[in-house]
């Protein structure tokens, strides 16, 4: 049975499980700097989402979501760039990596 799930629970479940990647990172400099951004440009994904979703005017609307599509496609980089750096969480990465793909293309 296909059950689908609304975009919003998406996003949310994917902000959830990006941020549970987090604490496996190590602590190095150049890692916090990486952290730092990832995690600004996932949340962000969520902020906006729920931004978009109490619009008013359609307008707003499209403007939001574009925003939030932006944001998708950085935080898509930086997952890149973790799984480019640390190898060791492959595995964690390439299911969060073919979700964000999936949400990515419901905004399109």
């Amino acid at each position: 049975m296909n059950h689908q799930i609304d975009i919003h629970e998406r996003i949310f479940r994917f902000i959830r499980r990006g941020l549970k990647v987090i604490p496996y990172l190590p602590k190095t400099i150049e890692a916090k700097i990486i952290i730092d951004q990832y995690a600004r440009s996932l949340t962000s994904v969520g902020a906006n989402d729920n931004e978009a979703d109490g619009t008013s005017t359609r307008n707003d609307f499209l403007h939001i979501c574009t925003i939030v599509r932006k944001e998708l496609k950085e935080t898509r980089y930086w997952l890149r760039i973790i799984a480019e750096l640390f190898p060791n969480l492959t595995t964690r990465l390439t299911s969060l990596i073919a979700q964000e793909r999936g949400a990515h293309q419901d905004n399109q």
